[in-house]
């Protein structure tokens, strides 16, 4: 196994989440967790605006400068923990698309990386969404293909019908 990381994009309520736990169990070594989720609940309530990140009333996600600020540096603390001999999966959601790829592939530069697309179909993902009730509707029907527009995989894997076991194995493979 030589990959260092492991970057899952996809969707809200795509089935990220499942994966990255499923893949932490059935990895040999350990792999830390990371995801823009925890970032955002690391940041102070003031942040949600449309200066930082506001979350509209129809699903979309508006991003300001202060949260790319912030997001900029986590990515590069992601490195940095990778550089330092850790395993990081990261789980994200990637609402430049292509756009967004490249800030990761930026500041990842020179490491191994295993790009990862997950998707589930936007009605499937809907459900989720309303079964989980932690998130704002119509984020996984807005989300479910424009994350995708422009990125380049190594390995894709669809949660619509498969359970987050199967997509772990089939990424596992590709290590």
């Amino acid at each position: 196994m030589s990959k260092q990381v492991i970057v899952l994009n996809g969707g809200s309520s795509a089935g990220k989440s499942g994966i990255v736990r499923c893949l932490q169990a059935i990895l040999p070594d350990p792999w830390l967790a990371v995801g823009v989720d925890r970032l955002i609940e690391a940041m102070p309530a003031t942040m949600r605006s449309p200066e930082s990140i506001d979350f509209a009333a129809d699903g979309t996600v508006i991003v300001g400068p202060e949260f790319d600020r912030l997001q900029e540096a986590w990515m590069a603390g992601v490195a940095a923990t990778v550089g330092a001999g850790a395993h990081v999966i990261v789980d994200d959601v990637f609402l430049g698309g292509a756009g967004s790829q490249q800030r990761w592939r930026a500041v990842l530069d020179g490491l191994d990386v295993l790009w990862v697309g997950v998707r589930c179909a936007a009605e499937v993902a809907a459900g989720r969404e309303i079964a989980r009730g932690d998130r704002v509707r119509g984020m996984a029907v807005a989300q479910a293909d424009s994350v995708h527009q422009g990125v380049v995989y190594d390995v894709e894997v669809d949660t619509t019908h498969t359970e987050s076991i199967v997509c772990a194995r089939t990424i596992a493979a590709r290590l």
